[in-house]
C-alpha cells in the first residue's frame, strides 16, 4: 500500500508540474494547489512508516525480554479479541502506567491493551508515548 501511495503521489506531483508549465493562470494556480498534496502525502507516509518501524522495534525488545503480555484472550471469528475479555484485562495495564508513568514498557503494554479493547486512537497515542519515552535519554538520578 505504501508503494501504491508513493506512485500516486509521484503522478500527482507530475501532473502539478505540467499544470504549472502550461502558462495558463488558472492551470498554474491549480498546479500549485495540487503540488501541496504530494508534500503532505509524503510527510504522512513517512510518519506512518517511522511509527510502524519504531513500534516494531519496541515490540521486538519486549519479546526478547519476555515482557510482552501473553495473548490468551478469547477471539472472535475475525481473530480480534473479544471486547469484554479485553476490557476486563485493561485496568491492570492502566494501573501499571499510573504507577510508573516514565516506563515505556508500561505504555507499550497499555497501547496493546487499548488495541485489544478496540480503541485504536488511544492505542496509537499510548504507543507513541512509549516511543517518546524510550528515545528520551536517561538522566542520572
Amino acid at each position: 500500500m505504501a508503494l501504491l501511495l508513493l506512485l500516486y503521489l509521484v503522478l500527482v506531483a507530475q501532473r502539478a508540474v505540467l499544470f504549472v508549465l502550461s502558462g495558463e493562470p488558472v492551470a498554474i494556480a491549480l498546479g500549485i494547489a495540487l503540488g501541496v498534496l504530494p508534500v503532505l502525502g509524503a510527510w504522512a507516509l513517512l510518519r506512518e512508516l517511522l511509527f510502524g518501524l519504531r513500534s516494531q522495534q519496541l515490540a521486538d525488545r519486549l519479546a526478547a525480554e519476555g515482557a510482552l503480555p501473553v495473548d490468551d484472550l478469547p477471539k472472535r471469528a475475525s481473530g480480534r479479541p473479544e471486547r469484554d475479555a479485553a476490557d476486563a484485562e485493561f485496568p491492570r495495564y492502566r494501573t501499571a502506567v499510573e504507577q510508573t508513568p516514565e516506563d515505556w514498557r508500561a505504555w507499550f503494554r497499555l497501547g496493546l491493551a487499548y488495541d485489544a479493547s478496540g480503541d485504536r486512537r488511544r492505542a496509537r497515542q499510548a504507543i507513541r508515548q512509549a516511543i517518546t519515552l524510550e528515545r528520551r535519554p536517561v538522566l542520572p538520578g
